[in-house]
């Protein structure tokens, strides 16, 4: 029998045993999908509803055109996924509340400021129909345009639920509770109606939608578009685990269909118990927003009150940056559009800003803001004459940073050791050249050091003057490099230029010290 179609779940791993039913309104076939999730039948080329069902997954409806290529067929598991739409907003702006629930759950917000703050309860929420609180994705590459949660149903406008974003800014986080007990999380950016403090802080938002892999597809998975057919064994079947994993960006950019902001994260939430001196437990939330709450509540717990902002505030000009004297980027900064390089650029060069880029792998891949989504530029450079990606589609990352990302000392970390002892940021620290310090980290990944997880150094571009004051101690000469410029117009960055230097500050003495320096004299 010819297969029609091939049915998967939202992570793309292929389902079997769902029951299919096809009709045209005369005839109707049924049949079951197999171990590949493949569905075979014999029908003429024509539109078709299809029924599919399978225990522990929401049932849908949908029409269809069958016959030219097998149609990718997704059902949603029961699990708990939610989001908030627009994910980042001002001061009393709206957000809607999606979430997809087989059982009735309990929403809460909370802020994740110097501690996790009280928590404000929304509701309970269920419906007087059995599971109508589950939500239904598209067919096919849903990651490209979104899942559209609430958008199917629920036509009155009384079933719409929305939340007003606190008059407080900084980074929020729904928690949904099921009634038995299972949870979920996702994050709020909320930005100041106007400027409140002196320093305003970037979460890396590009960073974590690069990195969301709900639908099957992420910048680091099926990166070029979903295959044909769903994965049954991933790590024999995909490109990255089967070639390697520079394998996912050997194409050229324009190959890579978007990835939309319109999807559940599950891989970036924070526990409900979470406390900001806790070590980050998980493989992604050690670069994600958990680890920049820690470097947040480090800083309001130490008196550097800030403003909070999304990447696509600095991209559409929402942040001002000239209504700040300090820009901290935290953590994984890895991915900016040309137009956000170019506001911070002639800030820092042109208007005496100054940068404390407090993380590592920044500024190293353009991307482009396309509707709901985000259009990445991820060919790879690793052989090339450019120092990485944004340096080959726009302008090097190290003119910028001082430091660019390399390969080398990736997924290590260990502690600096001091290269130039009378440099201002070690003042008061008692460091002298040789000491080794950042050796304490909130990182469990990566757990050896402060200069870590992905590492940066200087490169071709960075400006003359740059002054080179610590090195990772990291195998294979993979060390960040610590360093500090300054620009003709008074303009200055700081680079820890490593990922774990964020999860470091909160818990090791050196690193403290040495961002405090920064900061006081940044906002002197």
């Amino acid at each position: 029998m010819k297969v029609i179609g091939y049915v998967s779940d939202e992570r793309d791993l292929a389902l079997a045993g769902v029951a299919v039913e096809v009709g045209d309104g005369t005839s109707t076939w049924v049949t079951t999908s197999t171990a590949s999730g493949a569905v075979r039948l014999d029908v003429p080329p024509g539109s078709y509803r299809v029924t599919l069902a399978r225990d522990g997954y929401g049932a849908k409806h949908v029409t269809v055109e069958l016959g030219a290529r097998p149609h990718r067929f997704r059902l949603l598991s029961d699990r708990i996924y939610g989001y908030v739409w627009p994910k980042w907003t001002r001061a009393g702006g709206t957000g809607e509340f999606r979430i997809h629930s087989p059982e009735p759950y309990r929403l809460s917000l909370r802020r994740c400021g110097a501690e996790a703050e009280p928590e404000r309860i929304i509701g309970w929420f269920d419906e007087h129909a059995p599971r109508s609180t589950v939500q239904v994705t598209p067919d096919g590459d849903y990651t490209r345009d979104g899942v559209h949660f609430n958008e199917r149903g629920y036509v009155d406008p009384n079933h719409k639920q929305h939340v007003t974003a606190p008059e407080r800014g900084g980074l929020y986080y729904f928690h949904v509770e099921g009634e038995s007990g299972v949870r979920f999380s996702f994050p709020w950016v909320v930005a100041p109606r106007t400027p409140r403090a002196r320093i305003a802080v970037l979460a890396s938002t590009n960073t974590w939608n690069a990195y969301n892999n709900f639908g099957g597809r992420s910048n680091y998975v099926n990166a070029a578009g979903l295959p044909a057919e769903p994965a049954l064994v991933p790590r024999l079947e995909l490109p990255r685990y089967q070639e390697s994993s520079f394998s996912e960006h050997q194409f050229a950019d324009d190959v890579y269909p978007p990835l939309s902001f319109d999807r559940p994260e599950p891989l970036n939430q924070i526990g409900a118990d979470e406390q900001p001196l806790d070590p980050i437990r998980g493989r992604q939330p050690c670069h994600l927003a958990s680890a920049e709450w820690r470097l947040l509540s480090w800083l309001e717990r130490n008196g550097y009150g800030h403003d909070l902002y999304a990447d696509a505030h600095l991209h559409d000009g929402t942040l001002d940056l000239d209504d700040y004297r300090v820009l901290v980027l935290n953590t994984h900064p890895e991915y900016w559009s040309a137009e956000m390089y170019d506001r911070v650029w002639s800030w820092v060069h042109e208007r005496g800003g100054k940068l404390a880029y407090l993380g590592g792998n920044g500024v190293d891949c353009e991307v482009e803001f396309v509707g709901d989504a985000l259009r990445f530029r991820t060919e790879a450079v690793e052989d090339g004459p450019d120092e990485g990606r944004m340096a080959r589609s726009h302008r090097p990352t190290s003119a910028l940073l001082g430091v660019v990302f390399t390969s080398a000392g990736a997924m290590t970390a260990a502690p600096y050791r001091v290269v130039d002892e009378k440099h201002w940021a070690f003042a008061g620290t008692g460091l002298v050249a040789g000491d080794v310090f950042g050796t304490a980290t909130l990182h469990e990944r990566c757990s050896g050091g402060a200069s870590g997880h992905e590492t940066d150094k200087t490169g071709a571009h960075t400006p003359d003057g740059a002054v080179v004051l610590a090195r990772g101690t990291n195998v294979d000469d993979g060390g960040a490099e610590l360093v500090h410029l300054t620009t003709a117009s008074g303009g200055e960055v700081f680079a820890a230029g490593s990922i774990t230097w964020s999860t470091s500050v909160p818990v090791d003495a050196a690193a403290a010290a040495i961002t405090r320096n920064v900061l006081d004299r940044f906002l002197a």
